[in-house]
């Protein structure tokens, strides 16, 4: 069994009330904000979803930029909230470690694909969405200076949530093709094994393997987990299995689960999310499964964040986990959604641009290098100084009306040259709404050289 050793002093006291009792009320000057730990450049830059919002893109702008769904979730999953909403117990203060009616339901689904009996109690953690119960885990586990390993292009809240607690971020990046001319696999996005042993210090602590991954839509195979698992077990890490995407996987393919390596499950949190799961990315619920001496101290932390999560919510997300299986509900889902990704990428073919083919999320990255955009264009100050990236989506969302999610904003500076090649499109909306967004998006081709 590894050994981690969660941040105790956390529980015991807080920390910034420790920090504050060194000082006299004239003495704040090391006093440093939590922001001051971010990167420099990012902590002054205006951050990507603040500039790519309805409030600032035309009043047309057709939004395929952000992730989330322009319909509703299933109706036996809202009725299910309904009926939640008008009872009595389910408005009220659920346990910190979430209700058990959904936490029965977790184990329900999730047993059979981690290969053991979930214990509902010490096992299971529901917090307020996944990314919440994310930030609980770096509290528990690290101290000032312990670094977290990120593969690039990476889910950008996992930097605040490190820096925050006092991580670092250590970038190791996936590389795409070289010259890739056309449709190529998200499978192709590639780690180096090397580059990975590379990053592994003294200080290393974690490792978060995001998969099926935001924005690549990679599925990392067999081999590839089993490659990280050697290295975590070799250097006694600790493992985030960030898996929100994990019911839609398209064609066939395997969606592995790095907790069911050998060895792995004693090392790894995995991460899992009804607003991807339902189509309700407001409810935030979302939930951790992991051996209890991951889970015991992430419960203090995300007890202290949040105390407790939606109640009536949990509730309706029980609702649906209790009848997936039985109205065949992830199956037809993920149905849908390769539906919609084909709207999307035959408007790519019709443009003749490459992009990556997702095997699985909700996400395509379109390689915009080609697309030519006036060098004076009055772009608004919060773009320049920024990658190409984030001109050319600007004046895409403008000229064209559809927007999207400049990828560099996912890289480190090092590496942001990777990421500058390419715009996230998301293809998380109804059918209709891509159809016009595809006929949209024809326009480029005066644009393309």
């Amino acid at each position: 069994m590894p050994s981690f050793r969660p941040l105790t002093r956390f529980f015991q006291s807080s920390r910034l009330t420790r920090a504050m009792v060194t000082q006299t009320p004239r003495d704040r000057s090391n006093l440093v904000p939590f922001s001051s730990r971010l990167e420099e450049g990012r902590a002054l830059a205006q951050d990507v979803w603040s500039i790519y919002n309805v409030a600032n893109l035309p009043a047309d702008c057709i939004n395929l930029g952000q992730g989330y769904m322009n319909f509703a979730p299933p109706k036996w999953v809202t009725e299910a909230a309904e009926q939640a909403l008008n009872s009595v117990t389910a408005n009220h203060y659920s346990h910190p470690k979430g209700r058990i009616r959904l936490r029965e339901a977790i184990k329900k689904v999730y047993s059979p694909q981690l290969h053991r009996d979930l214990n509902v109690e010490t096992e299971i953690l529901v917090t307020s969405g996944a990314n919440e119960g994310q930030y609980s885990v770096f509290t528990a586990f690290l101290e000032q200076g312990d670094e977290v390993i990120c593969f690039e292009p990476f889910f950008d809240q996992y930097l605040p949530s490190i820096t925050f607690n006092g991580g670092k971020p250590v970038y190791v990046p996936l590389h795409p093709p070289a010259h890739a001319t056309g449709k190529f696999s998200s499978n192709e996005w590639k780690i180096d094994p090397a580059e990975l042993r590379a990053a592994v210090t003294s200080r290393t602590k974690m490792i978060i393997v995001n998969t099926p991954h935001n924005p690549v839509g990679k599925v990392f195979t067999r081999e590839e987990l089993e490659t990280i698992a050697a290295i975590a077990e070799e250097f006694n890490l600790i493992v985030m299995a960030d898996e929100v995407y994990d019911c839609l996987v398209f064609d066939g393919k395997e969606h592995v689960r790095i907790a069911t390596l050998p060895g792995m499950w004693d090392r790894t949190v995995t991460v899992g999310s009804a607003g991807k799961s339902f189509a309700a990315t407001g409810w935030r619920v979302g939930w951790l499964i992991g051996p209890e001496y991951i889970i015991k101290p992430t419960l203090a932390a995300t007890t202290r964040i949040v105390f407790c999560s939606n109640s009536p919510l949990q509730e309706a997300a029980a609702a649906g986990l209790e009848q997936v299986q039985e109205r065949g509900f992830f199956q037809k889902q993920t149905d849908e959604y390769a539906e919609r990704r084909a709207v999307l990428t035959e408007a790519f073919d019709n443009l003749g641009l490459p992009y990556t083919m997702p095997d699985g999320s909700y996400f395509v990255l379109l390689d915009i290098s080609r697309v030519k955009f006036p060098e004076d264009y009055p772009f608004p100050e919060s773009v320049l100084g920024r990658g190409r990236d984030f001109r050319a989506c600007w004046f895409i969302a403008v000229e064209v009306g559809v927007s999207s999610i400049p990828v560099s904003e996912f890289y480190c500076e090092e590496h942001a040259n990777i990421g500058e090649v390419y715009a996230r499109f998301a293809f998380c909306k109804d059918v209709d709404t891509l159809h016009k967004a595809a006929e949209r998006l024809q326009k480029l081709k005066q644009y393309i050289v």
